[in-house]
């Protein structure tokens, strides 16, 4: 069996049935008020928010960078701009990379969402969660081959 890559995961993704209207990326600027990078997480029910200036991703948005706004700008972290809280040039995954890199990669780095690149283009976001999803499908696979291997098992 191949080694799955970030661009696997990202097929993966495209092709979930529920994920149908998330497929797009969102992103906001990061003269946006944390109030209105909210209000867009939660009506397009994602985790993160891509942070773009000129055409650039400049930073990233998660529950993480939301926790640390409210615990350095107490009350009034939505009326911060997101340049404020987002994370600066997070890391990124290229297309070739392997799920395994990646997955090292959120660990060590204790992330939950990693955007991909593609020759410097922004092409897609993964999650913890996405990870999770192809791991729990690839051991149902795994399973699905050693039963059938068993069960033709010569006597």
């Amino acid at each position: 069996m191949s080694q799955s890559t970030v661009a696997d995961l990202l097929k993966d993704k495209s092709q979930q049935v529920h994920a149908a209207p998330k497929r797009a990326l969102f992103s906001i600027g990061p003269d946006i008020t944390v109030a209105e990078a909210v209000s867009s997480m939660a009506r397009h029910e994602i985790s993160s928010m891509i942070v773009m200036e000129a055409d650039e991703m400049v930073g990233l948005i998660t529950f993480r960078e939301l926790l640390q706004g409210l615990n350095s700008h107490g009350g009034s972290l939505m009326q911060a701009k997101c340049r404020n809280v987002m994370k600066i040039n997070p890391p990124v995954a290229k297309l070739e990379d392997s799920v395994d890199h990646l997955r090292g990669l959120m660990t060590e780095l204790h992330i939950t969402h990693v955007p991909v690149v593609d020759h410097g283009v922004l092409v897609g976001i993964l999650s913890f969660h996405d990870i999770a999803r192809s791991a729990i499908k690839d051991v149902a696979f795994e399973n699905q081959l050693l039963k059938q291997y068993i069960k033709n098992w010569p006597e």
